[in-house]
C-alpha cells in the first residue's frame, strides 16, 4: 500500500465546511467565555458579591486564584476541542505530533467522545438551570443579590448552548466525514 500523505504529495483539502457548522463551531467555544471571565475576575480580587466564606471578596486574590483561574482556562480549552470538528486538525493528527503526526483520525474516535461530552454538558447544564436558584446554589446565604446575582447569571446562561451547539457540529462532522467514504 502506497502511503498518500508523503511529504512529496499534498494533503487532500477538507471537505468543505458548511457555514452555519464553522459558525455553530465557534459560537460553542464561545459559550464558555463570559463564565471563565466572571471566575478570572473573582480570582483577581473582584468583589462578585459572594459574602459566603470561600467566595467572599478579602479571600481573593489568594490561594483559591490558581484554581478559578485553571478551571477557567481548563474549560475553554475543552470548548475550543469542537473547533477540530470544522478543521483539518479535527480529521489529521497534526505532523509536529510525535510519532502519531499526519495519520488520519477515526471518525468515531471523534464523534463518541464528543457526543458524550455533548450529552453530559447538556445535562449538567439544563439540571443546573432548574437548581440555579435552590438553597445549594443561589439562593444560599451569601450568594450575589440584585446587580451581581443577573451579572452571574447572564454570565452563566450560554453554557445552555454549549451541548447542543456541540451536538450539532459532532452531526456534521460524521455526516461529512462518513459521506467522504472516511
Amino acid at each position: 500500500m502506497v502511503d498518500t500523505l508523503t511529504a512529496e504529495s499534498p494533503v487532500p483539502a477538507v471537505p468543505q465546511v458548511r457555514r452555519s457548522v464553522r459558525l455553530a463551531a465557534h459560537a460553542a467555544a464561545l459559550t464558555l467565555v463570559p463564565s471563565g471571565l466572571w471566575r478570572i475576575a473573582i480570582a483577581l480580587g473582584w468583589d462578585s458579591g459572594f459574602t459566603d466564606e470561600v467566595l467572599r471578596p478579602e479571600n481573593f486574590p489568594g490561594e483559591g486564584s490558581p484554581y478559578l483561574i485553571g478551571l477557567s482556562l481548563f474549560a475553554e480549552a475543552i470548548g475550543l476541542l469542537t473547533l477540530g470538528l470544522v478543521h483539518r486538525w479535527g480529521e489529521e493528527l497534526p505532523r509536529w505530533v510525535p510519532t502519531l503526526g499526519g495519520r488520519r483520525i477515526p471518525v468515531l474516535a471523534a464523534v463518541i467522545p464528543a457526543l458524550l461530552g455533548a450529552a453530559l454538558v447538556t445535562l449538567i447544564t439544563v439540571t443546573g438551570a432548574f437548581t440555579w436558584n435552590d438553597a445549594d446554589n443561589m439562593g444560599a446565604a451569601g450568594s450575589p443579590e440584585g446587580g451581581h446575582y443577573w451579572l452571574m447569571t447572564a454570565c452563566y446562561l450560554p453554557l445552555l448552548a454549549w451541548g447542543p451547539l456541540l451536538a450539532v457540529v459532532t452531526a456534521a462532522y460524521y455526516r461529512r466525514r462518513r459521506g467522504g467514504g472516511r
